[in-house]
């Protein structure tokens, strides 16, 4: 019987092993200039041939190959193919730096072979993730991309419009006003240029003009001159790109629309001209709803009672009358999750810095955004950035903000009900000062199978879109094309490269499965929380539904906790002061006073007016703003240093001198601050 190591796979597995060794060879060797940069040029040029014929015969192998059986025969392919695909990448690096000036037909480098050296650091992370060892493979971002890159015209002059800083390997940094000698045009926007001091290197196209620097006198006439030229330039381009084969997006570059974007205020618009928002990325559409649309997708507003149709009465909270508590309610969907990670997200380019890396979420049914819009902070290695991570482990209470466990609750009655995940970052523009919130792509997880059934409680990995949830098909950055002819081993090793959202389903204790019961039908926000939402409805019940003197009465109600916590709900980290405070005031208590319900909800309305009121109506504390790192700190500051001094002070006879203290001033007095209007904030 033939042995198996003498089959069509060991034998290429030998070969890859082969040009391993050569390509190591030319690496030292290009290091450490032992020969001419023609000869490792073509040693290289000899090695990519070799390879890319390896690859070709591995990818027609099938098993009935194979002349004695081999285990886990798809897998050791799919290996090779990775293996094969590494060597590539790192040949077409060393391709570059030694190509000579002049017409080019290697396949392109630039930002595409920067992609793939982060997902290959990317996959390294995610093995130790305990992720599968297919994750180690990488696949170029397009291999019909390499296989078509348009046709290349002789080396011609361009001038740089505005200063360029390269921050990665094999990046060219130019200056306004340089003149560049273009070497190579590649159809991923990366162009690889040489400056007057024979630097090499790649910009991108969008900060090029074609011609040289011209002469005051000449310069209004030739402007014209140089535009027509260049949009029939980049005419020409993109009738190239469409005749290629899976080339998925192609950066905007003609320096018309570049003028025109320098003109709008939007800062979006300005750096997407600029080549450094990329492909995929659009203004934020959950972002814009909780700015233009005020509290109406505001925890805080769904928080409130609703009223029944008639206004006489409540739809969603009701007394139990056997034991006075709120009559537990269940809507079409409750369901419990946890955002795990998110990979292979594409970052902003030079020009901004990001503030906030987060997803905004809330229940959607395709059009309509069904529920209050939650937001969850991503945190991130900067050494891997592509890849976020929710809920870190951090000493004492994690903030509301990270934490990556929730929960959704639902009444709508739509077939398509589910969650919509957008992706986000908020960002400061370095030069102006701008801020502005981008979508980096959105998810969309669908709550219910064929049947209608409840998705099972397990992992689900949802592959991210770009553009916007009313757009359809656009890709990301750095994904592969969506239509493609290429076989099933590379349509799997394509499917690594999407991006993806990691989301865990699972079943809460049978206390917060209590304790959600009581929340209104609508609302998502996260599990930690929940335990003070809860206590709050309860004394929302209580006081509108048994202290209210008639069921008709809408005079003003004296409540601080009822008129201020709903504002805690859009400010996260008042809420972790509250809940830091509320642990605090559980751990002192008695177990007799734990069972006595009303010591609880005094005790409760102390903690509540020891913290977050207190701090909300400092005249030291500082606004909320969302992604301010200054107001951050100093409102973390404070939290922190009143906590303790009021931890110090509570329960003492200098208590009430504290809250007279000249150190400690406070806001002018508003009524608001006492009462609970029903007829205002009910919905």
């Amino acid at each position: 019987m033939p042995s198996k190591g003498k089959g069509p796979l060991q034998q290429i597995h030998r070969e890859v092993d082969d040009m391993r060794v050569q390509l190591e060879s030319l690496l030292k060797d290009v290091k450490g200039e032992v020969e001419t940069k023609e000869e490792s040029f073509r040693r290289c040029q000899e090695l990519q041939i070799s390879a890319e014929k390896t690859l070709k015969n591995l990818t027609k192998l099938t098993k009935a190959d194979e002349i004695a059986p081999v285990g886990n025969y798809d897998q050791r392919k799919l290996e090779e193919q990775g293996r094969l695909h590494n060597v590539l990448e790192q040949l077409n690096k060393v391709s570059v730096r030694l190509s000579p000036p002049g017409p080019s037909t290697e396949p392109p480098s630039g930002d595409a072979q920067k992609e793939d050296v982060e997902d290959g650091a990317e996959d390294s992370d995610e093995d130790d993730s305990d992720e599968d060892t297919a994750d180690k493979v990488d696949s170029p971002k397009d291999e019909s991309q390499a296989s078509t890159a348009p046709p290349q015209s002789e080396p011609c002059i361009y001038t740089v419009l505005s200063d360029f800083k390269g921050d990665q390997e094999g990046d060219l940094t130019v200056q306004r006003g340089d003149t560049l000698k273009i070497i190579k045009k590649t159809s991923d926007g990366w162009w690889l240029a040489e400056n007057a001091k024979g630097d090499k290197g790649v910009v991108p196209r969008t900060y090029l003009k074609i011609g040289s620097v011209l002469s005051d006198e000449r310069k209004d006439e030739e402007d014209e001159d140089s535009d027509e030229a260049e949009e029939e330039q980049e005419d020409s381009d993109e009738q190239e790109n469409e005749e290629g084969e899976n080339q998925s997006y192609t950066p905007p570059s003609n320096w018309s629309t570049f003028r025109k974007a320098l003109t709008e205020i939007d800062a979006t618009d300005v750096l997407s001209a600029l080549g450094a928002i990329p492909s995929g990325f659009r203004p934020s559409t959950l972002s814009k709803l909780l700015v233009d649309e005020g509290a109406k997708y505001r925890g805080s507003h769904f928080m409130q009672p609703e009223l029944s149709q008639s206004q006489l009465s409540f739809s969603d909270l009701f007394l139990d009358p056997d034991n006075g508590r709120v009559r537990p309610r269940h809507p079409r969907t409750c369901v419990c999750f946890t955002l795990w990670s998110c990979k292979r997200i594409p970052t902003p380019g030079v020009g901004v810095q990001v503030l906030s890396r987060h997803i905004r979420l809330c229940a959607f049914d395709g059009t309509r955004v069904l529920s209050n819009i939650h937001t969850v902070r991503a945190s991130y290695n900067p050494k891997n950035p592509r890849t976020w991570l929710f809920s870190p482990r951090t000493t004492g209470v994690l903030p509301a903000l990270l934490d990556g466990d929730c929960f959704l609750r639902c009444n709508a009655d739509s077939p398509d009900l589910g969650i919509l995940f957008e992706l986000g970052v908020t960002f400061i523009r370095n030069s102006t000062g701008e801020r502005g919130d981008l979508s980096c792509g959105w998810a969309f997880l669908k709550l219910s199978d064929a049947s209608g059934n409840q998705l099972p409680n397990r992992t689900y990995e949802i592959s991210v879109s770009g553009g916007t949830p009313y757009e359809k098909d656009v890709d990301m950055e750095g994904s592969p094309a969506r239509s493609s002819g290429a076989g099933v081993f590379q349509q799997m090793l394509k499917a690594r490269r999407l991006s993806k959202l990691i989301v865990k389903f699972k079943t809460p204790n049978s206390r917060i499965k209590r304790q959600l019961s009581l929340l209104p039908d609508t609302l998502l926000h996260c599990l930690s929380c929940v335990p003070l939402l809860a206590m709050y409805r309860q004394l929302l019940a209580d006081t509108l539904l048994v202290d209210r003197p008639t069921m008709q009465n809408a005079d003003l109600i004296f409540s601080p906790v009822l008129a201020i916590f709903p504002i805690l709900m859009d400010q996260p980290d008042l809420l972790d002061a509250l809940r830091s405070a509320w642990m605090d005031a559980e751990n002192n208590m008695k177990r007799s006073q734990k069972r006595d319900e009303a010591q609880v909800k005094q005790e409760f309305a102390k903690a509540f007016q020891w913290s977050a009121s207190f701090l909300l109506h400092s005249s030291s504390f500082p606004p909320h703003r969302w992604a301010d790192p200054t107001s951050d700190e100093q409102r973390s500051s404070l939290i922190v240093s009143t906590r303790e001094a009021l931890k110090r002070a509570r329960g003492q006879s200098g208590s009430l001198e504290m809250l007279a203290n000249p150190a400690h001033t406070h806001l002018a007095f508003d009524i608001t601050e006492m009462t609970f209007d029903l007829l205002r904030v009910a919905h």
